[in-house]
């Protein structure tokens, strides 16, 4: 089955972060695809390169990394809502005259046409948040 995953919630308000890094996670391990990871609203907190939650909470930046590692995940940022909430990547930053570059390793910002293609691709749409 091939699925494409929205994730709209903090990773630090809710369960549902974990809920859908527990389902994309288990997915793949089943042989399942996941055509693409498409981060909006608050979900774009996951996105964060330089956030630092405590030691004893789950680190979701780097376990998103982890899987773009082992299983090639497309990890999309939506950029209206990053720029929305100062998640800016390098060549955004450039373009706007900025100094940040606040984008993980492994995520990629584009626009909602990457939800739609994605959308088209899978079997199932699951948005979680």
């Amino acid at each position: 089955m091939k699925f494409a995953i929205q994730i709209n919630c903090s990773p630090n308000q809710t369960h549902t972060s974990h809920t859908a890094y527990q389902f994309v996670k288990t997915a793949l391990h089943l042989g399942h695809e996941v055509i693409r990871v498409f981060f909006y609203q608050e979900g774009v907190y996951h996105a964060f390169a330089h956030a630092l939650p405590p030691d004893d909470e789950w680190q979701y930046t780097a376990c998103w990394q982890k899987l773009v590692q082992d299983y090639a995940l497309d990890l999309v940022v939506c950029i209206s809502a990053a720029q929305r909430r100062g998640l800016l990547c390098a060549d955004e930053a450039k373009q706007r005259h900025k100094a940040d570059d606040d984008l993980a390793q492994g995520f990629r910002i584009s626009g909602l046409g990457q939800l739609i293609e994605a959308n088209l691709l899978a079997d199932r749409f699951i948005v979680f948040g």
